[in-house]
């Protein structure tokens, strides 16, 4: 009998990449082991490893510290006896918030609705009407694994004709699209943002690259997907360019994807606000499909181990939505811990609430310190030579472009690397930080990137890391 090999596999899968955790993290991960294993002899020149290359606020290293509130019912709903046992320990409002929630759910060790607890997806409805002004259902509102989960099956459910099937992502995107799109063997289209204009988007570009894919006639393009704020740029849309998308859509039936994880994390609110697309759909009057995707993983949260998130569906077919529901059947549930977080996503201490004054000291000084490390890294960077670095408004990164010499992509294409791969990895042997290259993400031919967290603390000797081995690297590699 032989044994499994990847040519017994689903061809497919052997497309599939995901730069995020790929082979900078994997290399990253084993001197991590290697320092643990012999801190004092590895001769390497670095004593640990920094994680820039995910938005995981409370991974070892980063330490962003997880919400009091949050952590308070998710203890009382694991282990109920502990109001007891804890007397005076846990605030009124949270012992009030789990008993409801035990009231819905009862134990988190059984299965809750496929769709997520019906009350949890009413309190998401009620979030949803604050937010926008308009109504939301709690039928249409799906309770998943992460956002990630609901993308997934969005895409999957869109890939109607395998090979022919297209998706329009921006460039650059989240590697999830890219992802997704080959395990389900969907066609990614991309459209470029503007990095000389924060990496806007364009939609008279779009609409070009519509007429142009419909005039081939090879791919049918099905879907349309925004990331807002962006991810890895951190840009926003401003009001005008979603009237324009919703447009685009309307006029060329496609499904609106609105990737808005990043909603709260603005880091110039009174220049560069959040408006989700559903508020714009919803007002422009037009029967646009959307679907909206949140998460408990980004924001002032950082609950990323958690899994919990949603997607909202506007203006979309019950019968469609019940074909959703028959596929998040097959997984039976989301996790319950996760649904509790988005519970207290959605319905945080109000003032007044005992746990109000910490829960605002705490997401105060995220917010704060989240601004101001990206602010520092921005200017830091673009004072290199060499390096340009859009100054993000939102999410929880920056996308620096690097200029790379000849001598650089060369000796890159002598290692069998691509240029900023090649980059990152001496940036990774030389420092310990770990990012993620641009390649990964999609960028314009002859054009190299990185992406890196704005979570780092100690960021000042973060970034003077970044500086000087970029100084050393151009001296290395020179301009002829």
């Amino acid at each position: 009998m032989s044994r499994l090999s990847l040519d017994d596999l689903n061809p497919a899968i052997r497309n599939v990449q995901y730069a995020v955790r790929g082979e900078l993290a994997i290399k990253a991960e084993q001197y991590r082991i290697k320092l643990q294993q012999n801190p004092t002899s590895t001769g390497l020149p670095f004593n640990h490893i920094i994680s820039s290359n995910i938005g995981n606020p409370q991974q070892k290293g980063l330490d962003q510290p997880p919400l009091t509130f949050v952590r308070q019912v998710a203890a009382l709903m694991e282990y109920r006896d502990l109001k007891n046992l804890a007397l005076h320990v846990f605030p009124k409002d949270v012992i009030a918030r789990a008993d409801e929630l035990w009231e819905e759910i009862g134990s988190i060790g059984a299965y809750s609705h496929s769709q997520g607890v019906p009350l949890i997806r009413k309190h998401v409805a009620e979030f949803i009407q604050a937010r926008d002004g308009h109504p939301a259902n709690p039928d249409h509102i799906f309770l998943t694994g992460g956002a990630s989960a609901g993308v997934s099956l969005l895409i999957s459910m869109l890939i109607s004709e395998p090979g022919k099937s297209g998706i329009l992502i921006p460039i650059p995107q989240y590697p999830l699209y890219t992802a997704t799109l080959a395990q389900f063997s969907g066609v990614p289209v991309p459209y470029y943002l503007d990095e000389t204009n924060e990496w806007s988007t364009s939609a008279s570009e779009i609409r070009s690259l519509l007429e142009k894919t419909r005039q081939e006639g090879k791919i049918q393009p099905k879907a349309l997907v925004i990331i807002n704020p962006g991810n890895p740029t951190g840009s926003l849309l401003d009001r005008k360019t979603q009237e324009e998308i919703i447009d685009l859509c309307y006029q060329y039936n496609l499904v609106l994807l609105a990737d808005e994880v990043y909603q709260t994390n603005l880091h110039r609110r009174a220049t560069h606000p959040f408006t989700s697309f559903k508020k714009v759909v919803v007002e422009s009057g037009k029967d646009v499909a959307l679907v909206s995707f949140h998460s408990i993983s980004k924001g002032v949260f950082g609950e990323c181990g958690r899994r919990g998130g949603y997607f909202e569906c506007t203006n979309i077919n019950d019968d469609v939505i019940a074909m959703m529901y028959k596929m998040v059947s097959v997984g039976l549930c989301p996790p319950l811990q996760g649904q509790i977080g988005v519970d207290c996503m959605v319905r945080p201490p109000k003032e007044g609430d005992e746990s109000y004054a910490l829960w605002k000291k705490e997401t105060d000084a995220i917010h704060k310190a989240l601004a101001q490390r990206t602010a520092h890294m921005a200017a830091a960077l673009n004072a290199v030579e060499g390096v340009g670095c859009v100054d993000s408004p939102g999410a929880l990164y920056l996308y620096p472009r690097i200029y790379l010499s000849r001598k650089a992509v060369e000796a890159a294409k002598a290692a069998g690397k691509e240029p900023d791969a090649f980059y990152a990895l001496a940036l990774l042997d030389a420092t310990g930080i770990c990012v993620v290259p641009g390649s990964g993400f999609g960028q314009k031919e002859g054009e190299y990137h990185y992406r890196l967290t704005c979570l780092c603390p100690g960021v000042e000797e973060y970034v003077g890391k970044l500086v000087e081995f970029h100084d050393d690297f151009m001296k290395k590699y020179p301009n002829a």
